[in-house]
């Protein structure tokens, strides 16, 4: 076998199959696009799932990609087994009703005995048991024996997912020689041992399967493939695992560098190195897509991904943060196919290190959990704990299940393990659930899925805010429609609109449409599906109809608002990577009329220097009145320019750069001013955190923000009229009225502790005596908690050796505070168990130390009883 590396197979691959017409994408984000059914891309085939199916029109017949992949299912396997792994490339070339069978088969024969020349004899495939038409290609026009095509069954060789498009399919096999064999006189493929691997998979869509489970031949059959890269580079480099491929090899011997172990020396240590080596590639790559750690979601995947890794450093001795140094190799030797890695290398640093970080400090945290509740099984006489709590330690402080047991088995316990996925699968339900009601299509998204994926919708508006164009489809909240009167909620589609659709965090356009029968009022415009633009509002003047002219005006002040804060936006995002760092990223933003909100990866709060320093940096060039210019360019032009891109974003091979005079440069497809001096002014009105690692802007700009000027400035006049001082000198009033406060309330202090010395020597006649103890006990309903505890500690100074029970029902509740002396302590008062008896009878509870505690409690008639019993429980203790 002639040996090649990861990175050089890729490549073949792809050249290899643009050679043969077909157009090369590059990978799609990990996060899926305007599909909810996924939460990462699991599949090479799963960003082009609208092809197959026909919601949109694919850029060409042909295609051909590299897709990263995160597959979670088997994640308890990884580092155990030397072929699991949650991170991986796929290949694929697809045919969307162009080429089908023949070429499919043709093509991939070729690339495997001419391209990377594997000898022929290794070779072996196997068809779908009812595919003739397979078999007979391979035997007949690629010329393989026939002992060398094995028919499978539907479990082996027919791909399908429930209803709709499915097939039968083939697979190529590689044999790896006898010693993987599992010894058997009739070992061949399809047998569960290692001899004959499955390397490359055709699937042939040419059937649509019904409800009813019947399959109707497609009218145009499709070709979807998959390879996964990992494994044919493990296969053309002779090695017997994933971990053992070049690059990955390159990941794993650091690991070991840094824990200073040996591969392949210890079994329980080979886990660890695995495990850290496949995850940090998930993680690496899962950030540089823009995902954050968090406790749902894709976020939860990556926090579960990361601190697993930290936690098997720990386990292979690994002192302090090391997962953003391994990083660092898992860019280097993919930064070529996927530059998208180096550009976002400072924020791909941040982000990891700061949850390392997080992990170190909450995982100690967790520690101190775990033994509180081994404490509390041990008081209960319970050998088990429940699921609830495994998940939560699971969940919040990162502790895997084998961890938790482990140390509770250390203990003599056992963990619930059946609870524990109980609650695991309930945050799934939820998370399934979030992202449901995510789906921006709502109820209409049946009757968007109707509409022929032939029909299209072309943006004209970035320089006019009025157009003509021709009315191509009308939808309801139930259905197509070809009419729409007064009083209906309507949505239209035209073959070119001026109204720009909701995207990029830009609000859509506002409006009218008009025909001369009609008038809709627009009050939101966006992508319905496959990038249809809707438009989407109220007829309110009599009928509209498909294929009607009509006349789209688009509110230009809303627009032109609309802009101010966009064109800011951008502004904003620049002078953020100025004053804190290049590790700002865009995390997410909401443009519309009234203000901006922008979302960018930091990990600490703005201090007010760093605030007025970003204010000031925007207004700078607001003032400098920077040129903003926009072209149209090829994705590796735009890079060359600098031009920032943004997650989650979905760019062709063509893209719309927007550049501030080279202060800005950012990849954007909203709408913006011509100059910066447009924008007015900026104001920043808040910042907080609204996310681990996520901070939150909000601004105003134009004439907006002059309004907040305003409202601030009357105000201040009102401040001003109220402590009866000029504008200028309301500072030093405000001070001048908190140092006078200051002193009355020094004073008010004086006096009411002198008032409850005076209280104290009324009452401390009525102390009883138990077993030479003073006990007192005194309702003053005047006083809150805080006045009970400095009155507590007035009449205990008074009393010698006593204890003292004091409540109150001020404002409808019960107060009760039980408190101590050293001496009463030494004879047995315990103050945290007198009041727990208390407290129960006046409907509360509560608890404290020995010397002093309180509770609260619902019924003051029973006051006096809890008195009475507070005694009774001192008696006890003092007998």
């Amino acid at each position: 076998m002639k040996y090649m590396g990861l990175n050089e197979l890729r490549e073949k691959y792809l050249s290899f199959f643009e050679s043969k017409g077909h157009l090369r994408k590059n990978s799609f984000s990990l996060v899926p696009q305007n599909d909810n059914s996924l939460l990462l891309i699991n599949a090479g085939m799963a960003p082009l799932k609208a092809y197959f199916t026909g919601q949109e029109i694919p850029p060409s017949k042909r295609m051909t990609t590299c897709q990263k992949c995160i597959r979670t299912g088997d994640i308890e396997n990884v580092g155990k087994t030397a072929r699991h792994g949650t991170y991986f490339e796929m290949l694929g070339n697809f045919s969307f009703g162009d080429y089908f069978k023949e070429e499919a088969i043709r093509w991939a024969w070729e690339f495997f005995t001419e391209v990377l020349e594997i000898p022929e004899e290794l070779l072996y495939v196997s068809v779908y048991k009812e595919d003739d038409e397979a078999e007979e290609i391979w035997h007949k026009k690629v010329g393989l024996s026939k002992d060398r095509i094995f028919r499978l069954g539907k479990e082996d060789n027919f791909w399908e997912h429930g209803t709709g498009p499915c097939g039968p399919c083939s697979e190529i096999h590689v044999d790896r020689g006898e010693e993987y064999g599992c010894g058997s006189l009739d070992c061949q493929v399809g047998c569960d041992c290692d001899r004959y691997m499955e390397v490359w998979n055709l699937v042939f869509t040419q059937f649509d399967r019904t409800e009813e489970g019947t399959y109707e031949p497609l009218a145009n059959p499709n070709i979807d493939t998959g390879m996964g890269l990992e494994r044919l580079a493990a296969m053309m480099q002779e090695v017997d695992s994933i971990f053992d491929v070049d690059t990955i090899k390159a990941l794993r011997d650091q690991v070991c560098q840094i824990a200073g172990v040996t591969y392949q020396s210890d079994a329980s240590i080979d886990v660890s190195i695995r495990l850290i080596t496949d995850h940090i590639r998930s993680v690496t790559f899962m950030t540089s897509d823009g995902i954050l750690p968090s406790n749902e979601g894709r976020g939860y995947v990556l926090r579960r991904l990361l601190r697993r890794a930290a936690r098997h450093g720990k386990l292979l001795g690994i002192d302090g943060e090391f997962l953003a140094k391994l990083s660092a190799t898992v860019i280097e030797v993919s930064k070529d196919a996927y530059p998208e890695l180096a550009d976002k290398q400072d924020y791909i640093y941040k982000v990891i290190s700061n949850e390392e970080e997080n992990f170190y400090r909450t995982i100690d945290q967790g520690l101190a959990i775990l033994k509180g509740y081994i404490e509390e099984l041990k008081a209960a006489d319970e050998k088990v704990l429940i699921g609830e709590k495994c998940f939560k330690l699971y969940d919040t402080y990162g502790f895997p299940l084998d961890l938790t047991k482990e140390i509770l088995e250390e203990e003599g316990y056992k963990a619930d393990e059946e609870g524990f996925i109980t609650a695991m699968e309930e945050q799934r339900v939820r998370a399934r659930e979030a992202r449901a009601e995510s789906n921006y299509m709502g109820a209409a998204e049946t009757v968007y899925n109707q509409i022929d994926a032939e029909v299209n919708t072309s943006f004209v508006g970035y320089d006019k805010f009025g157009h003509t164009s021709k009315i191509t489809v009308m939808a309801n909240d139930q259905k197509l429609i070809e009419e729409a009167s007064m009083g209906e909620k309507v949505t239209v589609l035209v073959n070119e609109t001026p109204f720009y659709a909701t995207g990029g965090g830009q609000i859509g356009d506002l409006g009218t449409i008009k025909t001369k029968t009609g008038i809709v009022i627009i009050e939101e415009t966006k992508k319905v599906i496959a990038d249809k633009i809707g438009h989407i509002g109220t007829v309110v003047d009599g009928i509209i109809k498909v294929g009607q002219e009509a006349a789209m005006v688009v509110d230009e002040a809303n627009r032109l608002d609309t802009a101010r804060n966009h064109s800011a936006t951008h502004l904003l995002q620049k002078a953020l990577r100025h004053v804190l760092g290049n590790h700002v990223e865009q995390a997410g933003s909401n443009v519309n009329a009234d203000r901006l909100r922008f979302d960018f990866t930091h990990f600490t709060a703005l201090t007010p220097e760093e605030v007025e320093r970003v204010e000031n940096e925007v207004n700078k060039q607001v003032l400098k009145g920077l040129k903003i210019e926009t072209c149209i360019t090829s994705m590796d032009e735009a890079r060359n320019m600098g031009a920032m891109a943004l997650f989650g974003e979905k760019y062709g091979d063509e893209v719309r750069v927007v550049n501030m005079n080279d202060y800005s440069v950012e990849l954007c497809g909203g709408t913006h001013l011509g100059n910066t001096s447009q924008v007015g002014v900026f104001k920043l009105v808040s910042e907080a955190g609204v996310a681990a690692g996520v901070r939150r802007i909000e601004a105003l700009t134009g004439s907006k923000a002059l309004s907040h000027f305003r409202e601030q400035e009357n105000q201040l006049n009102e401040i001003a009229a109220l402590v009866k001082a000029k504008k200028g000198a309301v500072r030093s009033r405000v001070e001048d009225l908190m140092a006078e406060l200051k002193a009355v309330q020094k004073e008010v202090e004086s006096l009411r502790s002198k008032m409850s010395s005076n209280a104290a020597k009324d009452v401390i006649d009525q102390a009883k005596n138990i077993h030479d103890v003073k006990f007192l006990a005194v309702q003053l309903d005047e006083l809150d908690m805080n006045g009970l505890r400095d009155m507590g500690d007035k009449l205990k100074d008074q009393l010698g050796t006593g204890v003292v029970v004091l409540a109150s029902a001020k404002g409808g509740k019960v107060s009760l505070i039980v408190m101590t002396t050293k001496d009463a302590i030494d004879k047995g008062a315990h103050a945290g168990n007198i009041i727990r008896e208390a407290a129960g009878v006046v409907g509360g509870g509560g608890g404290g130390r020995p010397n002093m505690a309180q509770a609260g409690g619902k019924d003051a008639s029973k006051i006096a009883d809890a008195f009475i019993k507070a005694e009774e429980v001192l008696t006890s203790q003092l007998s």
